[in-house]
């Protein structure tokens, strides 16, 4: 019998043993799994072929992948948190240092898992997670628009410059406005890098280089690209795809994780290695994905074996691919693949380098991926831009505090028939960067004109703490709004549980100012947005399609006045499709669809508790 086997057998047995611990504990199950909804159906099928083989109750829990990593260490402790997550190899050094993970013994397990993925997920010399994949971004192009590969970033500009000039397409190679690890293979590049190199290759997070001369480089170039309007100035990674998949751009760097959407599409498309810049071959980051013990687990053996004798098999790798198809890191299943795109994708991934798992990479994020935004938007130059990044970064990693970060772009010019500025003052402005409370006037409590929604946002980051805010106009306490909409109103109440990013809208045509903490910021992207004044349909970040509820009973709504016509429409939260809702409430469900007979108003009813959207023509 396999090692694993027999300690199976003994983890049964204590698990069989707590029958007399007290009712609460009772309730959980002997192993609880969390994962993200696209493994939790393979995960549970296994689950339930292990429960009842072994007579042990087995749960999978389906959480978002981002709140994974930080929701264990709050759960965790409790007793009432996971024995097994799904997680991301860069999670380790974090997890590791919070004491929330425990190393795995994969014993002669181990021979079967590729070297590069295992490595991954090593930390000090020990194995921290039982991988099963390991992937990297490659270089898309519309085969049809673009029949060769391009060799260098100069040459991706030139087929940009010549696809755009004669009406092939309306955007030759596009960037999503703000995700640093898609940015990363122009970097390296040029040149840049994130983190130099101590003694043995381990990541030195004293040296960072995102304000180097190569990244600066690489940053100037895609500064060249968003001023001569070869980069959309607002995209996220749905719209990217949307465009490449209906032929308006030509060229994208994404990963395996969309191939199933870029073959259903239909359009013709070939993968090839990152064109190369001055400083060499373009270097994805490679990443991994797989599975980790909780270190607060009392059934750590019962969640090794399952690991061990269920998952590590051919049949569940299988499963876990085809439900996602990444790169296996399981050699069995990576052998029997037959996949042409895979193979392209491992060829792009020869030169690439392990994403850092050090604690520090936490850090680089937020603030690198606030200066693409800033320079693709025109709101700061490349060099200043990158510059605050990497100062913003050393702070942070030396335990200080970023006074005030803002995820929204400076502004457009405003109406002149409105207020020239907005701010919030209150208790939050010493938070966020001022020299004190309630002042209209200061520089750091401005929001920001975005024409394209019609309203005055900003996003901040926010310590932990009570706090009371307004909204002011013009830099005076003349105007002011607070309470539900009301002029001279009460103060708005906000309490932040731990420190966080906080975003503000306002509308100066409703008077009603929302933030994220209060409030859900929730918008109805569809095909009818065009025709209210948004740049695009199906925009989530256009909030002339804004869902309010400035009365507090908790329905959202929208009216607006469309022409006749045929129309689609769901509702998605923050301004992207991270999270959204459809037909009967279900998230990523089926657009809603109504008719207009003649031009007049809809009215757009939410209601966040059942996530249902309904939609009234005529009223």
């Amino acid at each position: 019998m396999k090692r694993h086997l027999i300690l199976l057998s003994v983890a049964v047995a204590l698990v069989f043993g707590l029958l007399a611990v007290p009712a609460l504990a009772q309730d959980r199950p002997d192993l609880l799994i969390w994962a993200d909804r696209t493994r939790t159906p393979p995960l549970t099928e296994l689950a339930a072929a292990f429960g009842e083989e072994f007579g042990v109750t087995v749960e999978v829990q389906e959480i978002a992948m981002g709140d994974i990593r930080a929701n264990l260490s709050v759960v965790g402790p409790t007793g009432e948190g996971p024995d097994i997550i799904v997680a991301a190899h860069d999670w380790i050094g974090e997890l590791v240092i919070n004491g929330a993970v425990t190393p795995i013994d994969l014993g002669d397990a181990a021979e079967m898992f590729t070297p590069g993925s295992l490595s991954l997920f090593t930390y000090n010399g020990e194995i921290y997670g039982m991988p099963y994949a390991a992937e990297n971004v490659a270089f898309f192009r519309n085969s049809e628009l673009v029949p060769d590969a391009p060799a260098t970033w100069d040459d991706v500009r030139a087929i940009t410059e010549e696809l755009v000039d004669g009406g092939a397409a309306d955007y030759g190679y596009i960037i999503q406005t703000a995700d640093f690890y898609h940015f990363h293979p122009i970097l390296s590049a040029f040149g840049g890098y994130i983190f130099g190199t101590a003694g043995g290759g381990a990541y030195d997070p004293t040296d960072v280089g995102v304000d180097s001369e190569g990244a600066v480089a690489a940053a100037t170039w895609l500064e060249g690209m968003a001023v001569d309007g070869f980069i959309p100035p607002a995209i996220d990674y749905d719209v990217m795809h949307t465009l490449f998949e209906r032929g308006d751009a030509a060229m994208i760097v994404t990963g395996p994780w969309a191939l199933p959407r870029i073959r259903e599409s239909g359009v013709p498309y070939a993968i090839s290695n990152i064109p190369a810049g001055p400083a060499g071959p373009g270097m994805p980051l490679i990443g991994g994905q797989g599975f980790m013990l909780s270190a607060y687990s009392e059934n750590q053996l019962l969640a090794e074996s399952f690991l061990l004798d269920y998952v590590a098999t051919d049949e569940a790798m299988q499963a876990l691919y085809d439900a996602d198809p990444r790169p296996p890191a399981f050699i069995p299943t990576l052998e029997k693949l037959n996949d042409p795109d895979l193979a392209a994708f491992q060829a792009a991934g020869e030169v690439g380098i392990p994403q850092p798992s050090i604690p520090e990479m936490s850090s680089v994020w937020g603030s690198a991926q606030t200066a693409m935004q800033l320079v693709i938007q025109g709101d700061q130059p490349a060099a200043d831009a990158f510059a605050d990044a990497a100062e913003q970064i050393r702070t942070l990693i030396a335990g200080g505090e970023v006074e005030t970060v803002r995820m929204t772009p400076a502004g457009d010019p405003p109406p002149a028939d409105g207020p020239q500025s907005v701010s919030i003052p209150g208790t939050v402005n010493s938070a966020i960067g001022c020299g004190g409370d309630w002042d209209p006037a200061c520089e750091d409590a401005q929001l920001a004109y975005v024409a394209n929604s019609d309203v005055w946002m900003g996003t901040f980051l926010l310590p932990a703490g009570d706090y009371e805010y307004k909204v002011a106009l013009d830099g005076a306490w003349t105007e002011n709004y607070g309470g539900m909409a009301d002029r001279d109103g009460p103060n708005v109440a906000l309490s932040v549980a731990e420190e966080g990013a906080v975003m503000f809208v306002y509308d100066h045509k409703s008077h009603w100012v929302a933030d994220s903490v209060n409030h859900v910021i929730a918008s109805v992207p569809g095909n009818y947005q065009a025709a209210i004044g948004c740049a695009a349909d199906w925009s989530p970040d256009c909030l002339r399609s804004w869902l309010q509820d400035p009365d507090g009973d908790g329905v959202y709504t929208l009216s607006v006045t469309l022409p006749a016509g045929d129309y689609e429409g769901k509702v998605a939260y923050n301004l992207s499709w991270d999270e959204n809702y459809g037909a009967d409430g279900a998230r990523d469900g089926a657009n809603l669809t109504f008719s207009v007979p003649a031009e007049g108003v809809v009215t757009f009813s939410f209601d966040p508790a059942s996530h249902v959207l309904t939609i009234a023509v005529g009223g």
